[in-house]
């Protein structure tokens, strides 16, 4: 993890200028990354946080965002909806209400087609 994220944009000679980057967090299998994204991608991917042992869990990308300062620099996140879910609390696996949006009922499937409006979270 990198704990100094201007210093290191200062060490590869970038100015950083939050506003002109996103955070990108994913998980394989295997590993649970950060990577700062350059909007226009005029400027090369930074590899913030990285990791071969920690799971994709809420605990473990909280502790990724306070390591990185994310609270100081406010990047936009980006994300697949798994990621989205569980930095939105929302529990894992076959949900009731899987969406981070509206109350969406993933298990009342006899609605799916004849409910087009949900309410508000």
């Amino acid at each position: 993890v990198c704990f100094d994220v201007t210093g290191l944009m200062d060490e590869l000679g970038i100015n950083h200028t939050p506003d002109e980057w996103r955070l990108f967090i994913d998980s394989s299998k295997y590993s649970l990354k950060a990577v700062l994204l350059h909007n226009g991608n005029k400027k090369p991917s930074i590899p913030v946080a990285y990791s071969v042992i920690m799971k994709e869990t809420y605990d473990n990308m909280a502790a990724i965002l306070k390591a990185i300062q994310y609270d100081e620099y406010k990047w936009q996140i980006c994300a697949d909806f798994k990621v989205v879910a569980i930095l939105m609390g929302l529990q894992g696996g076959y949900t009731k209400y899987c969406c981070f949006i509206c109350l969406w009922d993933s298990r009342a499937s006899d609605k799916h087609y004849q409910q087009k409006e949900w309410p508000k979270r």
